[in-house]
């Protein structure tokens, strides 16, 4: 019966096969499609050979930042000898900059005339570098220039954005080792009022091209303010589909019923700091038992129906071995984990005076992530599985193109820079937790290609919709499936986990086999900067003075550092006076987490369990742990 099946399904991928060119001849039919220009931007969305492009390749020349000018410039605005308006107007510490080919791999470099030269590793495999840029697609629409986004040569030029970050407060209640944003160390507090939240919404729901993006409320610890459930509400009641937060997961593990409160003021995801699967691996976040209370936020977060997103900041030579065992966790976990997403470490914050020797010792890029993934997993090649986060730009469109122009919001739309992200998909059964590369069974780089086509066709959505199901089953290779996947799922499942069916936020659920995302999200220090990529920034801060860059904001020019103490609203030892002080967990020391009433479902990893019997802890009850299978 199985051998029946897949033999229909073979003829049917060839029958859309053969359907493919046909469908593309109707295509063509009436000339030049007419642009496609829909309500929510000021411009035609770009086609075809209207997409432009960065510089890409190497030997090429951007430009950069001198490490030392940027802190300099910063320290003279922050003393009050310089207007913080100098970062618009004199572009300080800008300087020119080199990627090149040497020895095996591909670095920056650059000269400041004051400072001298600096270099840094970009990655440590160049053909892997030349394939992740060979698959961009052309940059998105340009923004309209506005009130909001006017940064001097860190303004956001290019794009829709993916995800809007509001830090709600600097306070934190850990002190990291890294924390880009030196939390509980600038020795003031910046916490947004009420008025100044719900401004930043509006003001994001008024950019052309107007986008939905996912809201990511973050910090410091963005559950420490006091308006963080009001402020989910908020994002909701605007449109926002996506409301996430960025968060460390103590409040979520130590407050019962706090994940619950949380899913009913709208949280949809939880962008959850984790950074191995055992206490040791954590030790550098500095609490002994950091993973059993991320174990414990995990329970809490899945049982209110709030997709976890684990987020690992990978430093070489610290825990970049726990590549491997945390994918493996997430695997085993696929009923509560939607997404792994890895971001190597930017130097900035709390490590922005990091000595050359450590820098170029703990560096790690997106080549090293993805040849630990293949060694640690044994699954993926670097050379086949992996996109630029870009590459998804095509299923925005289409998915546009099938809503039609009068749509209020356009589609999510990662188009960033081919250097800021890449990721991969992996397909697990949540039973049996087989786990399979989706690039084993669907040509990827081919429907990409033939998305790209349908979008740039521009004709009706009855055609459209024919094209993309045509395209997908063409790619569709039935005989390389995972047994209990059959041609049927695959469309329903594309359809709706692409936007384009707008199934609403529990039809993951619906499906044997789960979409697990894997990603890599690197952003820049001041070794590292190039401006062709803020310039494309899909992760925008919302702040008082503007949508800015992430990576402007975190490192730049020092955006973050002079807006903070601009705009702080008492010094740290002023604010405990007024509002008393909250915890800070630190020193390694454990943190006691309240008694639950239901016990841990999760599946731990062989290293945690192992740690368990090494160190004498209190047992934990843990299900069979099934082997990851290709």
């Amino acid at each position: 019966m199985i051998d029946l099946v897949r033999t229909l399904e073979k003829a049917i991928t060839v029958s859309a096969g053969k359907a493919w060119p046909v469908l593309r001849r109707l295509s063509r039919l009436g000339g030049e499609p007419r642009p496609f220009h829909p309500k929510w931007s000021d411009k035609p969305i770009p086609r075809g050979g209207e997409r432009t492009a960065p510089p890409l390749g190497w030997p090429r020349e951007t430009d950069s930042l001198c490490p030392r000018c940027v802190k300099e410039a910063r320290a003279e605005i922050l003393s009050g000898r310089a207007d913080w308006t100098r970062l618009i107007t004199d572009n300080p510490g800008e300087i020119r900059a080199s990627i090149v080919a040497r020895e095996g791999r591909v670095v920056m470099e650059k000269t400041c005339p004051k400072h001298g030269f600096f270099s840094d590793t970009i990655s440590i495999d160049p053909a892997f570098l030349a394939r992740i840029e060979r698959l961009f697609g052309g940059r998105d629409v340009e923004m309209t220039k506005d009130r909001i986004h006017d940064h001097g040569s860190s303004t956001i030029r290019y794009g829709r954005g993916a995800v809007l970050t509001v830090d709600l407060t600097n306070r934190c209640n850990m002190m990291c080792d890294p924390c880009f944003m030196d939390a509980n160390q600038v020795g003031y507090v910046h916490e947004l009022s009420w008025e100044e939240i719900t401004r930043i919404l509006d003001d994001a729901a008024a950019v052309r091209p107007r986008r939905q993006m996912s809201i990511q409320f973050s910090g410091g610890e963005p559950t420490l303010s006091p308006h963080f459930l009001d402020a989910i509400r908020y994002a909701r009641e605007k449109g926002y589909f996506a409301v996430q937060c960025a968060t460390n997961g103590i409040r979520f593990a130590d407050e019962p019923g706090f994940a619950r409160k949380a899913k009913e003021a709208g949280l949809r995801m939880a962008y959850l700091q984790f950074d191995g699967v055992t206490n040791e691996a954590n030790g550098h976040r500095k609490i002994g038992n950091l993973y059993d209370v991320k174990l414990r936020a995990i329970e809490e977060l899945s049982a209110a129906g709030i997709d976890v997103i684990l987020v690992v900041t990978i430093v070489n030579g610290v825990n970049n071995d726990q590549v491997g065992p945390i994918i493996d966790f997430a695997v085993q976990n696929a009923d509560k984990i939607t997404v792994v997403s890895f971001q190597p470490v930017s130097f900035t914050g709390r490590d922005e005076d990091i000595s050359d020797e450590l820098r170029e010792k703990q560096r790690y890029t997106l080549s090293h992530l993805a040849h630990d993934i293949a060694r640690q997993t044994g699954v993926t090649d670097p050379l086949r599985d992996w996109f630029p986060l870009s590459a998804l730009s095509p299923f925005g469109n289409v998915t546009d193109l099938l809503d039609g122009p009068d749509k209020d919001w356009g589609q999510i739309n990662c188009g960033c820079h081919p250097n800021c992200g890449i990721g991969t998909v992996l397909f697990v059964h949540k039973k049996t937790k087989r786990m399979v590369p989706l690039l084993d069974f669907i040509d990827v780089e081919g429907l990409l290609s033939d998305l790209r086509a349908i979008f740039d066709a521009g004709r009706g959505r009855a055609l459209t919709k024919a094209q993309v199901v045509a395209a997908l089953l063409r790619h569709y290779q039935p005989d390389k499936a995972p047994p209990g996947f059959h041609l049927a799922t695959l469309v329903k499942q594309f359809m709706s986990q692409t936007g384009a069916a707008h199934a609403g936020e529990g039809d993951a659920r619906e499906y044997e086999w789960r979409v697990l995302f894997v990603a890599g999200m690197w952003f820049q220090d001041l070794f590292n900067y190039d401006f062709r990529r803020t310039e494309m920034c899909i992760i925008p801060y919302g702040t008082q003075l503007g949508e800015i860059s992430f990576c402007a904001y975190n490192t730049g020019a020092g955006w973050r550092n002079i807006l903070e103490k601009m705009k702080a609203n008492a010094t740290v030892a002023e604010w405990y006076k007024k509002h008393g002080r909250h915890p800070v967990y630190a020193k390694n020391q454990d943190l006691p987490l309240p008694a639950y009433d239901n016990p841990l479902t999760i599946i731990e990893h062989d290293l945690a369990l192992r740690e368990r019997e090494q160190g004498g802890a209190r047992p934990r009850r843990a299900a069979r742990r099934l082997p990851i299978v290709s």
